[in-house]
């Protein structure tokens, strides 16, 4: 049997943390060497997830999980403010980051890159780990070929800090890359209620609800001469997300440098 992958999780006691420990206690292959939690230090990682202890002790600090351990791999959801400097300390320990936040500037992203390849180990940030939205952006960046004209409407929490998703951000990117460029709407368009229309990218809209009740959801919207085509994924809740999480940790073990998307380990 191969040698197992050693993870460490930041943010463990968050949402996806504990998500994402459960997932690498459940596999046979990977192994929890180390969590962070500033709220959570001292207690058994494993009890995040509601599982019996594993004897991995949850501490405040990654440099002092980094110090204590030999992790392979970092999985890093916390937040955008803090995100970036986690990528960076991995790096630098020689640990691999896989990277559900959002946030990062292309130019942080080649720097990260840069430090991947000096260190000559892999990276992955990915704004959405779930396959089926993957699938989702693949396919609408496909439909923009044909039909240019197109909105996203992406729905989440009422709780969600940023506008819009990362999600849709990455597949408004993708679909400018083979979408005809053109700015849609009547030129002559007059927005009664400032911000009625949504945000602008590149000629078309994105459009964020916020709503109570909802946990993610993206559909995006092609008009063409007399038809529509719409492109639409529900996400129901965040254990929807460990089996990308789960090939993008062994993944990210074969290859250098800071990969930005899922899309390309599929």
């Amino acid at each position: 049997m191969s040698e197992k992958i050693k993870v460490a999780v930041a943010g463990a006691a968050g949402r996806m943390g504990r998500e994402v420990v459960k997932m690498v206690l459940e596999d046979e292959a990977l192994e929890l060497v180390a969590a962070t939690s500033r709220s959570g230090a001292g207690q058994d990682a494993a009890e995040f997830a509601g599982m019996k202890p594993c004897g991995v002790i949850a501490v405040a600090e990654l440099e002092q999980a980094f110090s204590e351990t030999q992790a392979d791999v970092l999985v890093d959801f916390t937040v955008p403010s803090v995100v970036y400097n986690n990528t960076v300390l991995a790096i630098k320990h020689g640990v691999r980051p896989v990277v559900g936040a959002t946030g990062f500037t292309p130019e942080q992203i080649k720097e990260l890159d840069d430090l991947c390849r000096e260190a000559n180990i892999g990276g992955l940030i990915a704004p959405n780990f779930s396959i089926g939205a993957i699938l989702m952006m693949q396919f609408a960046a496909k439909a923009a070929e044909y039909l240019p004209h197109v909105e996203i409407i992406e729905t989440h929490g009422d709780q969600k800090l940023d506008a819009p998703s990362g999600t849709a951000i990455k597949t408004a990117e993708l679909i400018s890359q083979g979408r005809e460029k053109l700015k849609q709407g009547n030129p002559n368009e007059e927005e009664i209620l400032p911000g009625a229309r949504g945000g602008e990218y590149d000629g078309f809209r994105i459009h964020s609800l916020r709503l109570p009740g909802v946990f993610a959801q993206q559909e995006v919207v092609f008009g063409g001469y007399g038809q529509s085509l719409k492109i639409r994924h529900d996400s129901y809740e965040r254990a929807g997300y460990m089996p990308g999480v789960n090939i993008g940790v062994k993944k990210v073990m074969d290859y250098t440098g800071m990969v930005y998307g899922f899309e390309h380990l599929m």
